[in-house]
């Protein structure tokens, strides 16, 4: 089962409509910039917001080695077609789908696309935020093209007409369900995000439980969540002095002709090995892109 190792411990929304905004998200230390077109974005001011999006990725080079994934509305709005047709051959890293509900609305979306000229390897990031997505989680993770699930929980959480807790437990269901798909089908998935800015310690237990789950990063809709975010999802240092343990004792096995290791009491076997091995590729991810 393949699994990324591109840092993505942090995706900043960035409106689309917000100038300032744009500019300053190229010094922000966010591993993704979703570049929003949709929800952040008024319906008079879509079409302003899409010419500053192309032109903001027009400067590719301002945002380093950031994600850059452009947010779309959806094709059964007036601005669809026309997001997805301008971003065709505008150099975004990703195009986000947002409220996908099943494997033939990525098809349509890739159909645009392609009849715009658009790459043929642009991958595809789907928003999970509706109850019917999340019963068709696999179905829209195995669609082709798809690369990536993104957690909507504030919209799933008024569509199930539960409440915001602490411990998110009307989201867990709808949570592992959605890492069960991208897992299966080898994808990366975010979790949600935390709208209470002045929740601090809310915002950190929520990446901690994320973390936890399994997800790879969270999104975020303030500078102030990303360095939190970015400490939660990267391996800290005793996570990969052990990464690195694990990896010479079992090499020191195999080399012995043996298939397992033991390592303070413990079995070491290959799928450990893996799981290691990824932890490290990620730190050397992250360092490689400044931190």
């Amino acid at each position: 089962m393949p699994t990324t190792v591109r840092p993505r411990r942090s995706a900043l929304y960035v409106p689309g409509s917000n100038p300032r905004a744009l500019d300053k998200a190229g010094t922000l230390p966010a591993d993704v910039l979703l570049l929003d077109l949709e929800d952040a974005v008024a319906p008079d001011a879509k079409e302003a917001a899409r010419r500053a999006v192309v032109e903001a990725l027009g400067r590719r080079a301002a945002f380093g080695r950031r994600e850059l994934v452009v947010r779309v509305n959806g094709l059964d709005t007036p601005w669809g077609h026309g997001d997805l047709a301008a971003l065709a051959g505008a150099g975004a890293d990703a195009v986000l789908l947002p409220k996908v509900e099943s494997a033939d609305a990525v098809r349509r979306a890739r159909a645009v696309l392609e009849a715009e000229g658009a790459p043929s390897d642009l991958p595809i990031w789907c928003m999970m935020e509706t109850p019917r997505g999340i019963l068709r989680a696999l179905e829209i993770a195995e669609a082709p093209a798809v690369a990536c699930l993104v957690m909507g929980t504030s919209d799933l959480t008024k569509d199930l007409h539960a409440l915001h807790t602490g411990e998110r437990l009307p989201m867990l269901v709808a949570l592992g369900t959605c890492l069960l798909a991208a897992r299966a089908a080898g994808l990366a998935i975010l979790d949600g995000v935390h709208l209470d800015l002045a929740d601090a310690a809310g915002f950190a237990a929520a990446c901690r439980q994320g973390r936890a789950l399994g997800f790879d990063g969270k999104t975020v809709i303030h500078p102030s969540q990303i360095g939190p975010a970015n400490e939660a999802f990267g391996p800290d240092a005793a996570a990969l002095e052990q990464a690195r343990r694990i990896v010479a004792a079992y090499a020191e096995a195999r080399a012995r002709g043996a298939g397992v290791a033991v390592l303070d009491g413990r079995l070491v076997e290959a799928l450990h090995v893996r799981e290691a091995e990824r932890l490290l590729a990620l730190a050397a991810a992250i360092a490689e892109a400044g931190g």
